[in-house]
């Protein structure tokens, strides 16, 4: 599975972010209007400093469980926060950090951005460099940490964590990294969850005790053919539990509401098996 800037087809950072499916806009709507969400904009200390995060729960009183979002290349923005408020609007404690925080606070891009563009490229290569799996497994404590802080979290019931494109992989550092308290990982189009080298995400495995669900985008997986097989092995030699699904009709990043490739069909059967899994899992 290719990693975001190599295998995301050509478009803007306006294509990626300005929501353009009615349809979609429609059912989020809906949703929120089921349940009222708070939202907060936080900052978390962190081993490498303050990471500037958003914030989303329930309104009134209550405990939900706790959900960590990992976004894509192009980090926190409105994109992933409507994701987020529309987790929170089902009965979670969803918190999405800007991954690149090391770097500069969200939003990272501020004008259009191509992945086609070798220019482009070199800048997100730039803010992306000190996202070692060390460094995601730091944050990955720290992050869980505030949220367990939290009084609105449910602390006696697992927490969950979806990544998507490049948090793919995030998804599996943080659920090795933290195997008590991760109940449920999903990875949609994630990018470089297998790789040949010694710190490829899959080799982490045997130290996940989550359920976990890999939505797989039908050109990476042309592009890489095996690396289902290779998560399938992966989980089958520690009995593992782990469902994998190639949307052989979606591509790379098909899961963000309005991207140039999102695809809204695909996207619902997602978040439908992501609701699933949480329901049976984060408990």
């Amino acid at each position: 599975m290719a990693a975001d800037d190599l295998s995301a087809p050509n478009f803007s950072r306006r294509d990626f972010t300005a929501l353009t499916g009615a349809t979609t806009v429609v059912a989020m709507a809906g949703e929120a209007k089921a349940a009222e969400v708070v939202e907060t904009d936080v900052l978390i200390k962190t081993d490498d400093g303050n990471c500037d995060a958003a914030l989303f729960h329930p309104a009134g009183k209550g405990r939900w469980p706790a959900v960590l979002i990992w976004p894509d290349a192009l980090g926190l923005r409105p994109a992933f926060r409507d994701m987020a408020r529309r987790l929170a609007a089902a009965g979670h404690v969803v918190l999405v950090p800007n991954p690149f925080y090391r770097s500069r606070p969200a939003p990272v891009f501020t004008g259009p951005f191509d992945f086609g563009n070798a220019d482009d490229r070199a800048k997100l290569a730039i803010i992306r460099a000190p996202l070692i799996p060390e460094a995601v497994t730091r944050d990955s404590v720290a992050f869980l940490g505030f949220l367990d802080a939290q009084k609105v979290t449910n602390k006696k019931a697992k927490a969950g964590v979806q990544g998507y494109c490049m948090g793919g992989p995030m998804t599996l550092q943080t659920s090795a990294a933290l195997p008590a308290r991760i109940g449920a990982a999903g990875s949609f189009h994630g990018g470089g969850l297998v790789t040949d080298k010694p710190d490829s995400p899959h080799l982490l495995v045997p130290k996940i005790k989550a359920q976990c669900y890999f939505g797989i985008a039908s050109n990476d997986d042309k592009a890489q053919p095996t690396a289902k097989d290779s998560l399938k092995a992966a989980f089958a030699a520690v009995n593992g539990v782990a469902k994998i699904e190639v949307y052989s009709d979606a591509l790379h990043g098909w899961c963000v509401p309005g991207s140039a490739i999102y695809n809204q069909v695909a996207a619902e059967k997602a978040w439908g098996e992501l609701l699933a899994l949480y329901k049976r899992a984060l408990v």
